[in-house]
């Protein structure tokens, strides 16, 4: 049961760290952002848009930048320092949400074990105790196998239902990185091109 309580500790550590980096760290008001960037590109002042980028530490403003450098090259390198850019910020946010899936098998696993060991010793136990001790033993054997089995699915629904959630919300945020990157992509083009 401990290992089982220390891989939960280790699943809502990862879980804690996760939200507060997706949720937190990278929460900026993306429609307001990327107007204000639009409209830097629109007056052709590209250095203060990156230095509006470089105000905020997420993604988003990051890999916008990286861009916005680029504005006075060809539409391909420019595209390569978005895509550069992307493939070096956006693993970032994914990085060890996957472990909350392995936490959560490994949970239910180690609790399923207990209750294999437990029920093992319950029968050892009645094999060799005298006629008047074996219901006891039996049904306490029973209770710590059950144990066990408990505490591995309370460590590992949590885990699942927090992977599900940021799995999801890493998703959300990607497609939202990679709609406005385009829009950046597309207005330094056309204004460049005028």
């Amino acid at each position: 049961m401990y290992v089982i309580l220390l891989v939960f500790i280790t699943g809502m550590a990862v879980m804690i760290e996760r939200i507060i980096y997706i949720l937190v760290t990278n929460r900026i008001d993306t429609a307001a952002f990327i107007n204000r960037v639009l409209e830097f590109i629109q007056r052709d002042n590209t250095r203060s848009a990156i230095e509006f980028c470089s105000v905020s530490s997420a993604i988003l403003p990051r890999i916008t930048r990286a861009g916005l450098e680029e504005a006075g090259k060809s539409p391909a390198d420019i595209q390569t320092a978005f895509e550069l850019a992307a493939m070096r910020e956006i693993p970032k946010l994914e990085k060890r949400t996957q472990y909350l899936s392995t936490i959560a098998n490994i949970s239910t696993l180690l609790g399923l074990l207990g209750t294999i060991f437990g029920l093992i010793a319950s029968f050892e136990a009645v094999a060799t105790a005298d006629a008047s001790m074996k219901a006891s033993l039996l049904s306490g054997g029973i209770s710590q196998a059950m144990n066990t089995t408990a505490l591995g699915l309370v460590s590992a629904i949590p885990c699942m239902i927090g992977y599900a959630i940021l799995q999801e919300k890493t998703n959300e945020m990607i497609d939202e990185i990679n709609e406005n990157v385009a829009r950046v992509y597309r207005r330094i083009v056309s204004v460049k091109g005028h």
